[in-house]
Order: C-alpha cells, then structure tokens, then sequence
C-alpha cells in the first residue's frame, strides 16, 4: 500500500462502488457489509495502481458526515497519469460515467496536462500527467 491511503465516507458505498469502477476502471479487493445489511462498513478498491478505502457514514460510532455534491469536501483525490492521453481518457469515461467536470484538460503553467472533477458523492478528483518537456 502506498504511504498514505484515502479513505472516503459516502453516502450509498454499493453505489460508490459501482460508479468508480465505471468512471476509473476500480478493481474492488474486498467489501464488509455493515450489520445492519445497508450500508458498507469497508471497502478497499485499487484505482489507477494506488488503493482507496471507503465506508458508508455511521453517525452512531462518531464517524464524519458524507460530503454531497451540494456540500462537497475541501480534500481533492490526486491520481497521477504517464501521458496527457491518459488524462484525457480518464477525465472522457468519468465524464460519461456522471462525474461533473470542474475543469476540463489542459496544459497547465506547471507542466502538467492537467483536470479536475467532482464525483456524485461530493469528493473532487484531480488527473495529472506531466508534459514533455521542450527542448
């Protein structure tokens, strides 16, 4: 596992789920259903080489409240790409997959070909490839 690992709450994990394979080629390692048979206690995915972990919200054990697209995170998910085809391509299917575009890609002053969306469970999704560099 990489060094650090984001873990997000969310409202509806099974339909989280099932939009971030769609929108990012997830590959699910594993899922805990909660007691209560509704909700995800935990769930690990690995996206794009890297794992993020998420969970249903539970209120009850003092667990954070879901972000929603009304009321999204201030914490962006980075995922770094070789190519600024690759960021094209991801940005296209999560797009396709229901994600809103916050910024579609472009070559950015940094040297990056770079994008950002917003999923529909209030978490932004940053794409990034660096450019090559010009003789």
């Amino acid at each position: 596992m990489q060094p650090i690992t984001p873990y997000l709450t969310v409202k509806g994990g099974t339909e989280a789920i099932d939009f971030y394979t769609k929108a990012f080629g997830a590959i699910e390692e594993f899922r805990h259903p909660a007691d209560d048979g509704k909700r995800l206690l935990h769930a690990r995915l690995n996206i794009n080489g890297g794992i993020v972990m998420l969970s249903d919200e539970f209120p009850e054990h003092g667990g954070s409240a879901a972000p929603a697209k009304d009321k999204p995170t201030s914490v962006a998910i980075s995922m770094a790409f070789a190519t600024a085809g690759d960021v094209d391509a991801m940005f296209n299917r999560a797009v396709a997959a229901g994600a809103d575009s916050r910024m579609q890609p472009a070559d950015m002053f940094w040297g990056d070909r770079f994008a950002m969306l917003d999923d529909p469970f209030g978490h932004r999704w940053m794409l990034a490839a660096p450019l090559p560099k010009k003789d």
